[in-house]
């Protein structure tokens, strides 16, 4: 896989040094177990598979070499570059301006871009309205676009199962930047319809086999599906396809729901005729993520989990979730959020609020941490966050020496 050349402020001692030696121990990627960085007092179990994805470096490496290249113009993000605050604030102080904010929100007329500006479209994409826009005022688009190519993946197999007929069912957030320009690009060739949940599917599925009526439809539906979109007419042959950064087991589960709604409305030897097979458009690194999550939970007791990452991060979220069935967890952006080795101030995301917790490291002398990190979360801030609580435990010498050491204490 290509290696990409990230700002050294991204990287870290004690993240870079872990993740070359799980490659060579682990070329095929296969073994799901924790790299355990046991200091005594403190030990901490880091999952096999965290932060910065291909998609995510790939975009940084476009925008960090177009500012270095284009001193002399304006250079404007459509959105947040990724789901990560010190990325973003990072691009921000360099002089780079958003042009709307994660939800769509305009913070730049259109009316003030030249076709003598950058107009970089982050790792989420855009969709095929502002692709539009954007070529109408002259401004080249294709040099400064990092939409990630798993994204891009997912847009191809939806042309192609719209051209097959197949409506597309979108599994994601509808407010969030990826699901929006999916469900663009889906709908250009095609039908679409987003649901975001298995809940919202059960929906979906109810109306497929006839069970509640139009009305009970558009009232859950009415914003989420594409123009002359007919559910009598367009959900007989469907598709499955998702936001990358989604659970995969949701996104299996909501797949598997709708063809077994079609089994029952269509007979089994007939469903393949209304239902497309479409798990290729999974995306490699959020399921490795997520794996790597349940294989840090699994036979490694612990006192608590920290998942890092930007609060309006949805892969991060989900990282989140599955820490939180099995143990204790906490949700930070930095080490500024752990105030002190009695408070940490962490977030809810189902809640969407900021709590102060105290006492989050347990009151023993040995601790135990899990600790894992969002695709777009730089390893220098798990590095931060690893050093912070270890210091509570070690004095400075032994710290210094832990960290210089990482590869004889560290076990797989």
């Amino acid at each position: 896989m290509k290696n990409f050349d990230i700002p050294v402020q991204y990287r870290s001692p004690i993240i870079s040094k872990i993740k070359e030696l799980r490659k060579i121990n682990d070329r095929t990627k296969k073994d799901f177990t924790p790299t355990v960085l046991d200091f005594g007092k403190i030990k901490f179990s880091i999952a096999r598979h965290f932060g910065f994805c291909y998609g995510v470096e790939n975009a940084i490496e476009i925008v960090y070499n177009t500012i270095q290249n284009n001193l002399d113009k304006r250079i404007f993000l459509l959105s947040e570059m990724i789901h990560n605050p010190l990325v973003n604030d990072d691009l921000l102080q360099q002089g780079v301006r958003f042009i709307m904010d994660t939800h769509g929100k305009q913070l730049i007329p259109w009316s003030e871009i030249n076709n003598d500006d950058i107009v970089v479209i982050p790792a989420f994409g855009t969709t095929v309205e502002i692709e539009t826009l954007l070529n109408k005022k002259g401004i080249a688009i294709e040099k400064y676009n990092t939409t990630c190519p798993f994204v891009e993946k997912v847009w191809k197999k939806s042309v192609k199962l719209s051209e097959d007929d197949c409506t597309i069912v979108i599994h994601g957030k509808y407010d969030h930047e990826e699901t929006r320009a999916t469900f663009s690009h889906s709908s250009t060739t095609g039908k679409a319809i987003i649901v975001q949940n298995i809940t919202e599917t059960k929906t979906l599925a109810a109306y497929i086999k006839g069970e509640i009526n139009d009305d009970d439809f558009e009232a859950l539906f009415h914003n989420r599906y594409s123009k002359g979109f007919d559910p009598k007419k367009d959900l007989q042959k469907i598709g499955v396809v998702n936001q990358t950064t989604m659970l995969a087991t949701d996104t299996q589960e909501i797949a598997d729901y709708l063809l077994q709604t079609m089994i029952f409305k269509y007979g089994k030897e007939q469903s393949s005729e209304h239902f497309a097979d479409t798990r290729d458009t999974l995306c490699y690194a959020t399921s490795d993520n997520q794996n790597a999550v349940y294989g840090m939970l699994n036979n490694h007791e612990a006192d608590l989990a920290i998942v890092v990452g930007g609060y309006n991060s949805s892969n991060t979220s989900h990282l989140v979730e599955l820490c939180e069935k099995e143990i204790t967890s906490y949700h930070i952006s930095s080490a500024e959020k752990i105030i002190s080795k009695d408070e940490i101030s962490h977030y809810k995301f189902r809640t969407k609020e900021e709590l102060l917790t105290p006492h989050f490291l347990p009151q023993k002398e040995n601790t135990h941490v899990l600790i894992t990190s969002g695709a777009s979360c730089p390893d220098a801030t798990v590095d931060e966050i690893i050093q912070k609580i270890a210091a509570y435990y070690l004095n400075e010498n032994e710290l210094l020496n832990s960290i210089a050491n990482i590869s004889e204490t560290y076990t797989a």
